[in-house]
């Protein structure tokens, strides 16, 4: 399947590349700040979507949480993700580089989720919850750079499709996270209850083991995209830099004037 996708996916590409009028310019990927945030943000959501999954599984199935008992532990992660985005990374912005703010916030996140790997059967909510926190106030952190830079030196003709191809990445992401580690994490599983016939119950602590060599996989990602952000984005601080928009208002405003 990931194969047939991706074949499909260079199809879309050279199909794109001969039209005179592509649905996705390739002018827009081919600048390297926005690149790179495209890239990162694919590479974390495979991450989050993964370990979205795994967590409430986790609450469900080894803790016995009812589903509103499971949404309602992942406040602290939502909490901390609004406190990174609004406060952090807002907060930040104007002054440190977007690909180390975001490859920062990608780090931490990552700590975070290497944290969800370490559970066990009896963890207590309150690490779980300490581990919620540093992932969601470090994707926070990121995601507000990230989304910025989305549009980062594009055309106002590409301002649409450069601002589309943010959720896209998102999406293209979570679909490969949920699929991919949720492999990932049955075959672990499975292997476990297979290699230890006859110890006993082992319906939590296979689920967990399972959990957890997918949680190492989602760090894994987690690093990936912090890497990209770090060597492929090179934009300053947005304050030093203008938008192509206002440059253009600025030479209308003086003919204008002429």
């Amino acid at each position: 399947m990931f194969v047939l996708s991706a074949l499909l996916l260079a199809a879309f590409v050279l199909f794109e590349a001969r039209v005179t009028s592509p649905l996705l310019p390739l002018r827009v990927l081919t600048e390297r700040n926005r690149a790179g945030a495209y890239l990162s943000l694919a590479l974390s959501v495979v991450s989050m979507f993964g370990m979205f999954l795994f967590l409430s599984y986790y609450f469900q199935l080894v803790k016995g949480y009812s589903p509103v008992q499971s949404g309602a532990a992942f406040i602290p992660m939502a909490a901390a993700h609004a406190f990174g985005s609004t406060q952090i990374g807002a907060r930040l912005s104007h002054r440190v580089r977007p690909g180390l703010l975001m490859g920062a916030g990608y780090a931490v996140s990552g700590i975070g989720v290497l944290m969800l790997a370490l559970l066990g059967v009896d963890s207590s909510f309150g690490y779980i919850a300490v581990a919620e926190i540093v992932v969601g106030a470090g994707i926070g952190t990121a995601f507000m750079p990230a989304f910025s830079l989305g549009a980062h030196g594009v055309e106002l003709r590409d301002v649409g499709v450069a601002s589309a191809m943010t959720n896209t990445s998102q999406q293209i992401g979570g679909s490969i996270g949920t699929a991919l580690l949720n492999t990932i994490a049955a075959s672990a599983t499975t292997g476990y209850v297979a290699s230890h016939q006859g110890a006993g119950s082992l319906t939590g602590l296979s689920l967990v083991h399972g959990y957890s060599v997918a949680y190492w996989w989602a760090t894994g990602f987690l690093a990936a995209a912090a890497l990209v952000a770090f060597l492929a984005i090179n934009a300053g601080r947005p304050k030093h830099e203008r938008s192509i928009a206002a440059k253009r208002a600025d030479t209308l405003e003086l003919q204008g004037a002429e």
